[in-house]
């Protein structure tokens, strides 16, 4: 037990003390995600809408948020004293890319349990397969209709659909890196502000003509712009809520927090009106001003101020998030096959589904992420 406790410690010995209800409220995040992708599959195979939790995908957004906050508070203090680029880079790969290698191969299991076949029937050649894996673990995205896209349904990465973020997650560590860093607070507020205008634009004018800013799950058309754009907002605007960061008075933070996020959410798809994309407009309230809250709201809580649920739901946060669509695909295969549509018939398969995974995010937190970061911060993290 002391080993485990001084292996765990050594994995974040290099970092500072954790904002933990942020890193909770990361985990309801990742909860909620789930939950989205479940109606999603309803709406899927039914060829309707989806009808519960419609703006689940801004968990996304929210997560982005939530890394350019903590990577900022991490990060910044370091940089001329003890980290470099080679040192930062490290640290990253050996915190987001273990879980990332494995997600690829339960993506590759999964496709081959139902069938390899993509969604229209055509049988997929095991090697488009073997290429499609090596392509989600290098994250190397498929172009729609290529040979790696195994799934016929324009994917980055067919094999687990969310590694998209993932991708542009590390891509806004590069930039971090190389650039946003390096900026002042009243440049980076500049940047912040452009960066809001041209989302707000994006999304109003719905660019994408998905009646949404659910974009970047794919190279087709103004997603990978979009999903850059989408990406660089709200990690821009975590950094410069870290460095202004100054906390709240507030009471029962992580609850209040987390009733927010799910009443956000659950807000149905606002139609057009009078030739206004009003869905657009509400995004773009979530994103500018009601997460910018939400995460000062769960900052306030202070670094170390940690309980069991906390921990918890930090933990499982990344798990969960990145191995479960592989788990969808199937979902959504036997949702087709069984012609069922709603949650009235099939929540005894979604109940314990949504319970495996969460089981699932733990056991692999314990038992693979963690000493596979301890291995790694051995060898290769002074």
């Amino acid at each position: 037990m002391e080993k485990n406790k001084i292996e765990s410690q050594y994995v974040f010995a290099d970092t500072r003390p954790h904002y933990e209800m942020l890193d909770a409220l990361r985990g309801v995040a990742a909860l909620l995600v789930v939950w989205y992708h479940v109606f999603e599959g309803f709406a899927f195979a039914g060829g309707g809408a989806i009808t519960t939790l419609n703006h689940g995908y801004l968990a996304v957004d929210f997560f982005f948020m939530l890394s350019g906050f903590v990577i900022a508070y991490a990060y910044d203090p370091r940089w001329r004293t003890t980290l470099n680029l080679k040192g930062f880079f490290v640290r990253r790969l050996v915190r987001l890319h273990p879980m990332v290698l494995l997600s690829a191969v339960i993506g590759a299991v999964t496709f081959s349990i139902q069938g390899g076949v993509q969604w229209n029937g055509t049988q997929v050649s095991t090697s488009a397969l073997m290429l499609a894996l090596l392509c989600t673990m290098f994250f190397i995205p498929a172009v729609p209709g290529s040979y790696a896209e195994v799934r016929g349904n324009g994917e980055m990465f067919p094999l687990n659909g969310p590694s998209w973020s993932l991708f542009f997650e590390y891509i806004g560590n590069i930039i971090y890196a190389l650039v946003l860093r390096r900026l002042s607070n009243k440049v980076l507020t500049i940047v912040v502000v452009l960066l809001g205008a041209g989302l707000s634009l994006f999304a109003i004018a719905d660019a994408a003509s998905y009646t949404s800013i659910g974009v970047g799950w794919t190279l087709d058309g103004v997603n990978f712009g979009g999903g850059l754009l989408r990406m660089l907002f709200p990690f821009s605007m975590g950094m410069l809520l870290s460095r202004q960061f100054k906390p709240m008075k507030i009471s029962g933070a992580f609850w209040k927090c987390t009733l927010m996020l799910v009443a956000l959410m659950a807000v149905p798809y606002i139609p057009a009106c009078a030739g206004v994309h009003l869905n657009g407009v509400y995004e773009m309230v979530c994103v500018i001003i009601v997460f910018p809250l939400i995460v000062k709201m769960g900052a306030s809580a202070g670094v170390g101020n940690s309980n069991k649920l906390y921990h918890f739901l930090g933990g499982i946060s990344y798990p969960l998030y990145i191995i479960h669509y592989p788990v969808m695909y199937l979902f959504y295969a036997w949702l087709i096959d069984e012609k069922r549509y709603t949650l009235a018939e099939t929540w005894y398969v979604v109940v314990p589904m949504y319970v495996a995974l969460v089981v699932a995010a733990h056991l692999l937190l314990k038992y693979y992420d963690e000493p596979i970061r301890r291995y790694l911060s051995r060898k290769w993290v002074k």
